[in-house]
């Protein structure tokens, strides 16, 4: 008895732990947003939902289809951090001297990590007064003026940097510098025409293979006329950042003392959904440890049989020359052709 019950124990046991795996993400499938949270852009919204491909009743054709897709995972060759900075001051002249001052802790700090001011740009968003309401008021009525109260000014800071393990230093700089507002990152490759050329090349070899695999099956691909259609893009990681809640926040203990449930605001976490590989023909650099720009590659190639051409029948034309015969009493021949055309 005590051995079926530490067997079963075992087994629960392995199945918490092997289903601890699965994270929180697997919990709230019902409800995770399916929405992509940048609705505009470079990237087309896709549906991730897989479905289940049951099988399909194959329908025989004398148009063949040649449809390869190729996929490249490339890392950025440089990224671009973009802060937010607004500073506040009684005055246009005080204003402007507490912005230089944070700018330039700012690049001390960053210059201690191997970043230079060559790799900083600051662009001015906005630098306005800002207005409080005076209250006059008089013997029967109130009057209410806009009068200018001090200043504000708002610039971006452009980082840029060429390892992601310099992002942490930098945010760690910007946080001594009372800077907190990321804006984005961006990430940019230099070489993306080599990427494209290398997809262009991975493709050829797959059509190359496809027609072989045809003539292998008896189709002679020179009595095919051809038509094509091919597409290129290029995805970058803000493009694909969905968001989920966490599942359970209500106290159990509260439940069982007969307390008030007080519910708190659940978080939102956000992760990286990158383009799954299922409809990919070919995929460089299929393993990736980081957010990464998705290139991708179509080309789409349908072979319809060239038209029979109609045998043309010779038309023989038969020409009857006419010729009469006259006979004389004396029994000579005279050969006479008539003109028989009107």
């Amino acid at each position: 008895m005590k051995s079926i019950n530490l067997l079963l124990v075992l087994f629960i046991s392995c199945f918490s732990l092997s289903a601890q795996h699965r994270g929180n993400y697997n919990e709230i499938t019902q409800d995770i947003s399916r929405q992509n949270i940048l609705s505009s852009g470079n990237a087309q919204i896709y549906n991730p939902t897989v479905q289940q491909q049951i099988h399909q009743t194959l329908h025989p054709s004398n148009v063949l289809t040649v449809d390869v897709k190729a996929l490249q995972n490339a890392s950025a060759t440089t990224y671009t951090a973009i802060f937010n900075v607004s500073q506040m001051g009684s005055s246009a002249e005080m204003t402007s001297q507490l912005m230089t001052a944070r700018i330039d802790s700012i690049k001390q700090r960053l210059n201690a990590i191997g970043i230079s001011q060559k790799n900083m740009a600051i662009d001015v968003i906005s630098f306005i007064p800002i207005y409080e309401v005076e209250v006059t008021k008089k013997l029967f009525s109130k009057t209410y003026t806009e009068v200018p109260k001090g200043f504000e000014l708002q610039q971006n800071i452009h980082i840029q940097f060429t390892k992601t393990s310099q992002f942490e230093a930098i945010l760690s700089a910007c946080a001594q510098s009372e800077i907190y507002n990321l804006v984005k990152v961006d990430y940019y490759i230099d070489n993306i025409q080599e990427v494209y050329k290398n997809l262009q090349d991975e493709l050829l070899k797959l059509i190359d293979e496809k027609k072989a695999y045809y003539k292998a099956l008896g189709f002679d691909m020179t009595t095919y006329n051809v038509a094509i259609a091919d597409d290129k893009y290029c995805y970058f990681p803000k493009d694909f950042y969905q968001s989920y809640q966490a599942y359970n926040s209500t106290s159990v203990e509260a439940l069982d003392k007969n307390k008030g449930v007080t519910t708190v605001k659940k978080q939102t976490s956000y992760y990286y959904q990158p383009l799954t590989y299922e409809n990919y023909d070919v995929v460089i650099h299929p393993s990736i440890l980081e957010p990464v720009v998705q290139i991708g590659m179509n080309i789409k190639l349908v072979f319809t049989p060239k038209p029979k051409e109609a045998k043309v029948t010779p038309v023989v034309e038969t020409k009857i020359d006419h010729k009469y015969y006259v006979i004389s009493p004396n029994g000579t021949i005279d050969v006479k052709e008539l003109n028989t055309k009107k």
